[in-house]
C-alpha cells in the first residue's frame, strides 16, 4: 500500500464540491473537477466520501498507550506517585516502542496524520514513527529538578539527539522537551530558549496544568508560572506551552507578546479534574495559536481527535454559558490547520502545494448524516470510525479501513502492556 505512484482521489466532496484531487510526491499537486486518469495513478474512489486535512494532536506521550485504563479514578499526585512512575522506571526502549507503535496505529484509524510528543526513550519513539509512517514531532524530555549533573547531561543529550534524528526522514522532527517548571531549574528553562532560537527546534513543555502548580510557583519564585518564564528570558514562538489552564488575561498578553502556542487537552484536565476554564476565546482574540491535544492515553484513555474536539467545544460553551463560544470551525481549525502551524508544518489544509497529510472520511455513517453543516458534523457528531483512508506524506497508511501490520502491532503492544503492569504495578 506504501506506494511510490502518483494518488489520484476521483469523485470526492473536496472543499464543498465534487472534485478530483491528485497527489504528487508527498504534496497535494492538483484539486480540479475532473483529472484524466493515468496509467501509472493509484486510484481511490472518492464517492460517498469528503477529503478532510489530517489533524495534529499536539500535546501528547504516545508510548502511554501501554497504561490505557491502569490507575483510573485516582487523584493527580497518588495517580502518579503509585501507579504510573513507579511502572514507567522499569519500561525499556522495547516498551516505548511497541507503545508507540500502538498509539500510531489508533492515531492513523481515526484521523491524525502528525503529532507531537513527550516521553523517555526518543530513539525509540522516533523509530516507532519512522516505522508507522506516520508524521511525528518528537521531545527529548528534560528532568532535571535542580540537579547539576542531570542538568548538565540533558544539555549534552540535546545535541546529541538532535544529531541521531538526522537518520530518520523528514517525517521526524527533534524537538526538546523541559517537562515542567517544577521539575526543570530556572537555568536549564534559558538554556532551552537559547538552544531553540540556535537551531530552530521546538519547545514542548508542561504550564499552568494545576491550581497547585499556580500556588507554588508564587510560593518559590513570587511570580505565576508564565511571568516566571518570562523573567528567565525563558519564552519565544518556539515554545508550545501545554494545557495553559489556570492563566490570568495579563499571562495571556506575555504569551501573546512572545508568540508562544497554547495546547488545550479537555479530556485530560477534566478526568484528573485539574480545571476546566480554558481560556479560548480570549487566547485567540490575542492572536495566540492554539492547538489540540489527548494527553497520553493513562489520562484520556484515547488518542481520538474528533472526541478532543467535541470536548473542547462543548467545554468552552457550558462554563461559560455561552453556547456561541468555541464554535465548531474555531475548534475545527485548531486541530488541522493552527496544529500544522504550531508544528512548523506545511499541512493542515486542503490545496494545492500542501503536504499529502489527508483523510478521506464516509459521508454515509450515521453520525454524518444529513450533511448539512461538515464542520459540525466533524465536531459534534462524529468519532474517528468515518475515517475511511488516511494518507502521510503522500503515502497510503490505511485504505478503506485495512492496516498493513496492524495483528502484530496490537500483539505486541498487548503482550508488553501486561507484562509491565503484572511485574510491576498495582493490581486494581
Amino acid at each position: 500500500m506504501n506506494n511510490e505512484k502518483p494518488i489520484l482521489i476521483t469523485g470526492a466532496l473536496v472543499n464543498g464540491s465534487i472534485q478530483d484531487l491528485l497527489i504528487e510526491g508527498n504534496q497535494i499537486a492538483r484539486i480540479a473537477p475532473s483529472i484524466p486518469v493515468a496509467n501509472h495513478y493509484d486510484v481511490l474512489e472518492g464517492c460517498r466520501r469528503v477529503v478532510v486535512p489530517g489533524m495534529a494532536n499536539t500535546h501528547t506521550h504516545a508510548a502511554m498507550t501501554l497504561f490505557r485504563g491502569y490507575g483510573d479514578d485516582l487523584p493527580l499526585m497518588r495517580w502518579l506517585e503509585d501507579y504510573i512512575w513507579p511502572v514507567e522506571a522499569h519500561m525499556t526502549e522495547e516498551d516505548v516502542y511497541w507503545g508507540v507503535r500502538l498509539a500510531c496505529l489508533e492515531m492513523v484509524r481515526t484521523g491524525t496524520t502528525a503529532f507531537l510528543d513527550m516521553y523517555a526513550f526518543p530513539m525509540a519513539t522516533a523509530q516507532a514513527v519512522e516505522d508507522s509512517g506516520m508524521r511525528g514531532v518528537v521531545s527529548y524530555t528534560l528532568f532535571d529538578r535542580g540537579d547539576a549533573e542531570r542538568a548538565k547531561l540533558d544539555r549534552e543529550n540535546c545535541s546529541r539527539y538532535r544529531k541521531e534524528f538526522e537518520q530518520f526522514s523528514s517525517r521526524v522532527v527533534f524537538s526538546i522537551g523541559p517537562h515542567a517548571i517544577y521539575t526543570v531549574s530556572g537555568p536549564q528553562l534559558r538554556f532551552c530558549r537559547d538552544f531553540a532560537d540556535e537551531t530552530g527546534v521546538l519547545v514542548h513543555l508542561h504550564l499552568s496544568e494545576t491550581q497547585t502548580e499556580i500556588e507554588n510557583a508564587i510560593k518559590e519564585y513570587g511570580l505565576r508560572p508564565v511571568h516566571y518564564l518570562e523573567k528567565l528570558g525563558a519564552l519565544s514562538d518556539k515554545f508550545v506551552l501545554a494545557h495553559s489552564l489556570w492563566m490570568e488575561d495579563e499571562e495571556l498578553d506575555v504569551i501573546a507578546r512572545h508568540g508562544a502556542a497554547t495546547v488545550h487537552n479537555p479530556a485530560s484536565n477534566m478526568k484528573l479534574a485539574s480545571g476546566y476554564t480554558f481560556k479560548f476565546e480570549e487566547m485567540k482574540k490575542r492572536g495566540i495559536r492554539v492547538g489540540i491535544g489527548t494527553d497520553g492515553c493513562s489520562s484520556s484513555n484515547n488518542l481520538d481527535m474528533f472526541i478532543a474536539m467535541r470536548m473542547a467545544a462543548l467545554l468552552g460553551k457550558v462554563w461559560r454559558f455561552d453556547p456561541t463560544a468555541t464554535a465548531a470551525e474555531a475548534i475545527y481549525q485548531s486541530a488541522t490547520r493552527e496544529g500544522y502551524n504550531i508544528l512548523g508544518l506545511n499541512g493542515g489544509r486542503i490545496e494545492e502545494g500542501a503536504l499529502a497529510d489527508l483523510c478521506l472520511l464516509r459521508t454515509d455513517r450515521p453520525t454524518m448524516v444529513p450533511l448539512h453543516n461538515l464542520t459540525s458534523n466533524l465536531v459534534y457528531s462524529a468519532d474517528g470510525s468515518v475515517v475511511d483512508t488516511t494518507i502521510v506524506d503522500g503515502k497510503i497508511l490505511m485504505r478503506e479501513g485495512v492496516i498493513p501490520g496492524e495483528e502484530e502491532v496490537i500483539a505486541k503492544a498487548n503482550q508488553r502492556a501486561h507484562k509491565l503492569i503484572k511485574s510491576y504495578g498495582i493490581k486494581q
